[in-house]
């Protein structure tokens, strides 16, 4: 299954490298979004979570270690009931807005995370409501902000190059980790199990301590965490 998964996000990878820049940059200057400090899109209401790359990590334990959390939605749970994910996450509050959120205004705005700099713009695959597969570079439209704002020929190659540079450093943090888990996995006898999963997700729920490993320098960090954090 692992090798599976870093075959097909290899897959993803080589494709996300060959995005013509020219159509990213015609999306960009059509979309032309310009941000009316609503706020909206550091809630939950609009995205689920902001997932952090590895420098962007080191940039807010820099700040305050509390500020991570591992991500949602962890890919593995060995047979033991350990989790594994492929990085971390900002923290939310119980309203669901980013932890950095005061009064509709990041608190650390010069120092936001990479993909916080390039909402609403993304270039990844996703699947729509017919099963069809297809590029994504844009989240929300139309939702929340302005758009249709003029943008400089040259202020959007660098919002493409930006994009492009960030998806692609996501995709390979992705098969880091994938590789991570399996060469773990072998030595320590363990294996991914569905079962054991979707038990120790419901303990979870409930109220239950969990076991998390993240991924982070090349390596597994170990959490400890339950569902007030």
């Amino acid at each position: 299954m692992i090798d599976e998964m870093i075959r097909e996000t290899e897959k993803e990878l080589k494709a996300l490298k060959k995005y013509p820049d020219a159509k990213l940059i015609e999306i960009i200057k059509e979309v032309g979004f310009e941000c009316d400090l609503c706020g909206m899109c550091c809630t939950r209401q609009f995205n689920d979570h902001v997932f952090l790359l590895e420098k962007d990590v080191e940039a807010m334990k820099q700040i305050d270690e509390s500020l991570i959390t591992p991500a949602p939605y962890y890919e593995f749970c060995d047979q033991k009931g350990n989790f594994y994910v492929s990085g971390y996450s900002l923290r939310t509050k119980e309203d669901g807005s980013c932890v950095l959120l005061e009064n509709n205004r990041c608190t650390i705005y010069d120092k936001r995370p990479t993909i916080c700099s390039l909402y609403p713009y993304m270039l990844h695959r996703e699947t729509d409501e017919e099963g069809n597969l297809d590029w994504r570079q844009i989240s929300g439209l139309d939702q929340h902000g302005c758009y249709h704002s003029e943008i400089t020929d040259e202020d959007a190659k660098v919002i493409a190059s930006d994009i492009k540079s960030y998806e692609e450093a996501y995709l390979e943090q992705q098969i880091a980790f994938f590789k991570k888990v399996k060469e773990h996995f072998k030595e320590n006898g363990s294996r991914h199990v569905k079962s054991v999963y979707d038990r120790q997700m419901r303990a979870f729920e409930k109220g239950k301590e969990i076991v998390v490993y993240v991924f982070h320098n090349n390596g597994l960090e170990l959490c400890r965490i339950s569902k007030e954090e």
